[in-house]
Protein backbone atom coordinates (compact mmCIF):
# COMPACT_ATOMS: atom_id res chain seq x y z
CA UNK A 1 0.00 0.00 0.00
CA UNK A 2 1.17 3.30 -1.01
CA UNK A 3 0.66 6.39 1.21
CA UNK A 4 1.13 10.49 0.09
CA UNK A 5 3.85 11.97 1.65
CA UNK A 6 3.66 15.33 3.10
CA UNK A 7 6.62 17.66 3.72
CA UNK A 8 6.69 20.00 6.58
CA UNK A 9 9.59 22.35 7.15
CA UNK A 10 10.32 22.05 11.19
CA UNK A 11 13.08 23.60 12.67
CA UNK A 12 14.77 24.40 9.78
CA UNK A 13 14.28 20.47 8.61
CA UNK A 14 12.49 19.55 6.16
CA UNK A 15 10.56 16.07 7.47
CA UNK A 16 8.77 14.20 4.97
CA UNK A 17 6.05 12.13 6.59
CA UNK A 18 2.34 10.32 6.22
CA UNK A 19 -0.44 11.37 7.22
CA UNK A 20 -3.75 9.12 7.48
CA UNK A 21 -6.89 10.27 8.71
CA UNK A 22 -9.85 8.97 10.03
CA UNK A 23 -13.42 10.68 9.86
CA UNK A 24 -14.02 9.68 13.44
CA UNK A 25 -10.12 9.59 15.28
CA UNK A 26 -10.61 10.45 18.81
CA UNK A 27 -6.58 9.74 19.25
CA UNK A 28 -3.62 10.09 17.11
CA UNK A 29 -0.73 7.59 16.37
CA UNK A 30 2.53 9.03 15.84
CA UNK A 31 5.02 6.10 14.72
CA UNK A 32 8.48 6.83 14.91
CA UNK A 33 10.94 4.48 12.99
CA UNK A 34 14.58 3.24 14.45
CA UNK A 35 17.85 2.31 12.20
CA UNK A 36 17.85 1.07 9.49
CA UNK A 37 14.94 2.06 8.72
CA UNK A 38 12.30 4.66 7.74
CA UNK A 39 8.92 5.06 7.69
CA UNK A 40 8.29 2.62 5.41
CA UNK A 41 8.75 -0.23 8.24
CA UNK A 42 5.12 0.61 9.47
CA UNK A 43 3.85 0.50 5.73
CA UNK A 44 1.54 -2.89 6.91
CA UNK A 45 0.37 -1.16 10.14
CA UNK A 46 -1.20 2.30 8.80
CA UNK A 47 -4.07 1.69 6.77
CA UNK A 48 -5.24 -1.15 9.52
CA UNK A 49 -5.09 1.65 11.99
CA UNK A 50 -6.34 4.07 10.26
CA UNK A 51 -9.24 2.32 9.19
CA UNK A 52 -9.64 1.11 12.84
CA UNK A 53 -10.27 4.86 13.60
CA UNK A 54 -7.50 6.66 13.93
CA UNK A 55 -5.33 9.33 12.47
CA UNK A 56 -1.95 8.22 12.25
CA UNK A 57 1.66 10.24 11.42
CA UNK A 58 4.44 8.42 10.49
CA UNK A 59 7.44 10.72 9.46
CA UNK A 60 11.01 10.16 8.39
CA UNK A 61 13.29 11.52 11.31
CA UNK A 62 15.60 14.09 9.86
CA UNK A 63 18.62 12.30 7.87
CA UNK A 64 16.80 9.58 7.19
CA UNK A 65 14.29 8.26 3.91
CA UNK A 66 12.61 11.36 1.96
CA UNK A 67 13.13 13.97 5.20
CA UNK A 68 15.93 16.01 4.51
CA UNK A 69 19.48 17.14 6.42
CA UNK A 70 20.12 18.61 9.31
CA UNK A 71 21.48 22.12 8.56
CA UNK A 72 22.94 22.31 12.56
CA UNK A 73 24.43 18.50 12.03
CA UNK A 74 22.84 17.20 14.81
CA UNK A 75 21.39 13.83 14.75
CA UNK A 76 20.85 12.91 18.30
CA UNK A 77 17.63 11.85 20.30
CA UNK A 78 16.54 15.29 21.48
CA UNK A 79 16.74 16.91 17.83
CA UNK A 80 14.53 13.85 16.66
CA UNK A 81 12.63 14.50 19.56
CA UNK A 82 12.29 18.23 19.12
CA UNK A 83 11.25 17.44 15.53
CA UNK A 84 8.31 15.62 16.28
CA UNK A 85 7.17 17.40 18.77
CA UNK A 86 6.97 20.54 16.17
CA UNK A 87 5.56 18.25 13.73
CA UNK A 88 2.39 17.16 15.49
CA UNK A 89 1.88 19.91 17.98
CA UNK A 90 3.09 23.02 15.91
CA UNK A 91 2.80 22.16 12.31
CA UNK A 92 -0.36 19.68 12.29
CA UNK A 93 -2.23 21.13 15.64
CA UNK A 94 -3.03 18.07 17.66
CA UNK A 95 -3.11 18.84 21.34
CA UNK A 96 -2.27 15.02 22.34
CA UNK A 97 -1.09 11.81 21.10
CA UNK A 98 -0.10 7.97 21.07
CA UNK A 99 3.50 7.68 20.93
CA UNK A 100 4.43 4.27 19.00
CA UNK A 101 8.31 3.50 18.40
CA UNK A 102 10.95 0.56 18.21
CA UNK A 103 15.09 1.05 18.11
CA UNK A 104 15.56 4.08 17.73
CA UNK A 105 12.49 5.69 17.63
CA UNK A 106 12.18 4.18 21.02
CA UNK A 107 14.48 6.95 22.82
CA UNK A 108 12.73 9.50 20.70
CA UNK A 109 9.32 8.79 22.11
CA UNK A 110 10.76 7.96 25.48
CA UNK A 111 12.41 11.48 25.52
CA UNK A 112 8.83 13.38 24.09
CA UNK A 113 6.81 11.72 26.83
CA UNK A 114 9.11 13.29 29.72
CA UNK A 115 9.23 16.27 27.86
CA UNK A 116 5.52 16.39 27.57
CA UNK A 117 3.89 14.43 30.16
CA UNK A 118 0.73 15.84 29.87
CA UNK A 119 0.35 16.01 26.02
CA UNK A 120 1.60 11.86 25.38
CA UNK A 121 -1.21 9.92 26.16
CA UNK A 122 0.05 6.46 26.21
CA UNK A 123 3.20 4.79 24.31
CA UNK A 124 3.29 1.48 22.75
CA UNK A 125 7.29 0.50 22.62
CA UNK A 126 8.99 -2.42 20.71
CA UNK A 127 12.39 -3.63 21.00
CA UNK A 128 13.88 -0.46 22.17
CA UNK A 129 17.19 0.38 24.06
CA UNK A 130 16.00 1.52 27.81
CA UNK A 131 17.62 3.74 30.13
CA UNK A 132 19.87 1.17 32.91
CA UNK A 133 18.70 0.82 36.47
CA UNK A 134 21.41 -1.78 38.03
CA UNK A 135 18.95 -2.04 41.15
CA UNK A 136 15.82 -2.45 39.36
CA UNK A 137 17.40 -4.78 36.70
CA UNK A 138 19.76 -6.86 38.68
CA UNK A 139 20.06 -10.41 37.59
CA UNK A 140 18.63 -9.93 34.48
CA UNK A 141 20.02 -9.95 31.03
CA UNK A 142 20.87 -6.13 30.13
CA UNK A 143 23.60 -6.87 27.62
CA UNK A 144 23.37 -7.74 23.79
CA UNK A 145 25.95 -10.22 22.97
CA UNK A 146 29.29 -8.62 21.97
CA UNK A 147 29.63 -10.16 18.75
CA UNK A 148 26.52 -8.23 17.50
CA UNK A 149 27.63 -4.69 19.05
CA UNK A 150 30.19 -4.58 16.41
CA UNK A 151 28.32 -2.13 14.03
CA UNK A 152 27.32 -0.08 17.37
CA UNK A 153 30.85 0.76 18.05
CA UNK A 154 32.32 0.76 14.88
CA UNK A 155 29.32 3.45 13.81
CA UNK A 156 29.66 5.45 16.84
CA UNK A 157 33.23 5.76 16.98
CA UNK A 158 34.56 5.62 13.10
CA UNK A 159 31.73 6.42 11.23
CA UNK A 160 33.51 8.60 8.61
CA UNK A 161 36.21 5.76 7.77
CA UNK A 162 32.92 3.14 7.54
CA UNK A 163 31.44 5.94 5.78
CA UNK A 164 34.20 5.88 3.26
CA UNK A 165 34.66 2.02 2.93
CA UNK A 166 31.04 2.30 1.73
CA UNK A 167 32.01 4.49 -1.32
CA UNK A 168 29.48 2.66 -3.83
CA UNK A 169 25.82 2.09 -3.96
CA UNK A 170 26.05 -1.59 -4.12
CA UNK A 171 28.39 -1.76 -1.13
CA UNK A 172 26.19 0.27 0.76
CA UNK A 173 22.95 -1.43 -0.03
CA UNK A 174 24.38 -4.58 1.18
CA UNK A 175 25.73 -3.65 4.40
CA UNK A 176 22.28 -2.61 5.49
CA UNK A 177 20.45 -5.64 3.85
CA UNK A 178 22.67 -7.71 6.24
CA UNK A 179 20.74 -6.58 9.20
CA UNK A 180 17.71 -7.56 7.75
CA UNK A 181 19.10 -10.79 6.93
CA UNK A 182 22.19 -12.71 8.27
CA UNK A 183 22.78 -10.13 11.21
CA UNK A 184 19.51 -12.24 12.79
CA UNK A 185 18.11 -8.61 13.83
CA UNK A 186 14.91 -9.99 12.10
CA UNK A 187 12.93 -13.77 12.67
CA UNK A 188 14.65 -15.97 9.34
CA UNK A 189 12.88 -15.38 6.16
CA UNK A 190 10.65 -12.28 7.91
CA UNK A 191 12.09 -10.28 5.11
CA UNK A 192 12.29 -11.29 1.39
CA UNK A 193 14.47 -10.31 -1.21
CA UNK A 194 12.66 -7.79 -2.28
CA UNK A 195 11.43 -6.18 1.02
CA UNK A 196 15.13 -5.77 1.64
CA UNK A 197 15.98 -4.15 -1.57
CA UNK A 198 12.91 -1.47 -0.60
CA UNK A 199 13.90 -0.94 2.76
CA UNK A 200 17.73 -0.45 1.91
CA UNK A 201 16.73 1.77 -0.63
CA UNK A 202 16.85 4.92 1.06
CA UNK A 203 20.52 4.52 2.51
CA UNK A 204 21.98 4.13 -0.36
CA UNK A 205 22.24 7.48 -0.73
CA UNK A 206 25.80 8.63 0.92
CA UNK A 207 25.25 11.59 2.55
CA UNK A 208 21.84 9.60 4.40
CA UNK A 209 23.76 6.76 5.41
CA UNK A 210 26.46 8.99 7.16
CA UNK A 211 24.10 11.33 8.65
CA UNK A 212 21.85 7.96 10.19
CA UNK A 213 25.56 6.90 12.18
CA UNK A 214 25.09 10.42 14.02
CA UNK A 215 22.91 9.30 16.78
CA UNK A 216 25.74 6.28 17.33
CA UNK A 217 28.11 9.17 17.23
CA UNK A 218 26.08 11.25 19.80
CA UNK A 219 26.23 8.06 22.42
CA UNK A 220 30.19 8.45 22.19
CA UNK A 221 30.49 11.78 22.01
CA UNK A 222 28.04 14.80 24.28
CA UNK A 223 29.35 17.32 21.63
CA UNK A 224 27.47 15.82 19.00
CA UNK A 225 24.04 15.62 21.37
CA UNK A 226 22.57 19.71 20.96
CA UNK A 227 21.15 18.47 25.06
CA UNK A 228 21.38 15.85 27.17
CA UNK A 229 18.06 13.77 26.69
CA UNK A 230 15.68 13.34 30.05
CA UNK A 231 16.16 9.65 29.27
CA UNK A 232 15.10 8.02 32.43
CA UNK A 233 12.09 6.05 34.10
CA UNK A 234 8.66 7.07 33.55
CA UNK A 235 6.28 6.42 36.25
CA UNK A 236 3.60 8.93 34.83
CA UNK A 237 2.61 7.18 30.90
CA UNK A 238 0.45 4.07 30.41
CA UNK A 239 2.87 2.14 28.10
CA UNK A 240 2.12 -1.29 26.20
CA UNK A 241 5.58 -3.02 25.97
CA UNK A 242 5.73 -5.92 22.68
CA UNK A 243 9.11 -8.15 22.30
CA UNK A 244 10.01 -9.67 19.13
CA UNK A 245 11.86 -12.62 20.89
CA UNK A 246 13.74 -14.09 18.48
CA UNK A 247 15.51 -10.38 18.18
CA UNK A 248 19.50 -10.91 18.36
CA UNK A 249 20.92 -7.15 18.69
CA UNK A 250 18.09 -6.02 21.95
CA UNK A 251 18.94 -6.89 25.44
CA UNK A 252 17.69 -10.60 26.08
CA UNK A 253 15.67 -9.91 28.73
CA UNK A 254 14.21 -6.98 26.76
CA UNK A 255 10.22 -7.12 28.12
CA UNK A 256 11.59 -7.93 32.12
CA UNK A 257 13.94 -4.76 31.56
CA UNK A 258 10.96 -2.50 30.23
CA UNK A 259 8.28 -3.61 33.12
CA UNK A 260 11.14 -1.54 35.59
CA UNK A 261 11.58 1.10 33.37
CA UNK A 262 7.57 1.80 32.93
CA UNK A 263 5.36 1.92 36.24
CA UNK A 264 2.34 2.16 34.52
CA UNK A 265 2.45 -0.67 31.39
CA UNK A 266 0.48 -3.39 30.07
CA UNK A 267 2.56 -6.62 29.39
CA UNK A 268 5.36 -6.98 28.68
CA UNK A 269 3.91 -9.36 25.46
CA UNK A 270 6.59 -11.74 23.96
CA UNK A 271 5.93 -12.13 20.24
CA UNK A 272 7.26 -15.24 18.82
CA UNK A 273 8.72 -15.94 15.66
CA UNK A 274 9.42 -11.99 15.27
CA UNK A 275 12.48 -9.94 15.77
CA UNK A 276 13.87 -6.54 15.79
CA UNK A 277 11.01 -4.89 13.16
CA UNK A 278 7.76 -5.87 15.17
CA UNK A 279 5.48 -3.98 12.94
CA UNK A 280 6.67 -5.54 9.85
CA UNK A 281 7.54 -8.85 11.07
CA UNK A 282 4.39 -9.14 13.16
CA UNK A 283 1.77 -6.28 11.71
CA UNK A 284 -1.55 -8.51 12.85
CA UNK A 285 -0.86 -9.27 16.47
CA UNK A 286 0.93 -5.45 16.51
CA UNK A 287 -2.31 -3.94 15.17
CA UNK A 288 -4.21 -6.18 17.28
CA UNK A 289 -2.62 -5.12 20.28
CA UNK A 290 -2.10 -1.49 19.93
CA UNK A 291 -5.83 -0.91 19.11
CA UNK A 292 -6.91 -2.93 22.25
CA UNK A 293 -4.55 -0.80 24.27
CA UNK A 294 -5.58 2.04 22.94
CA UNK A 295 -9.32 1.60 23.81
CA UNK A 296 -8.64 0.76 27.16
CA UNK A 297 -10.36 3.35 29.89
Amino acid sequence: MTFITHHALVNNVDIAFWHERSADAKTVLVCVHGWPESKRIFSRVVGPLRDAGFDVVVPDLRGFGESGLAPDGFYDVVSHARDIEALVFDHLGYESVVLVGGDLGGPVIQEMALRNPNRVERMVLFNSPLPMDKERMAGMRTRPPVEVMDYFIRQGTDAAALAAELDSEAKRATYIAAFYSTRLWAHPGAFGDDDIAWHDEPFRNAEKLRASFANYESAFDATKRIEKPLYGRNTATPTLILFGTSDHVIYPDFDLMAATVFEIHDGPIRIENCGHFVPWEAAEEFIFRTVEFCREN
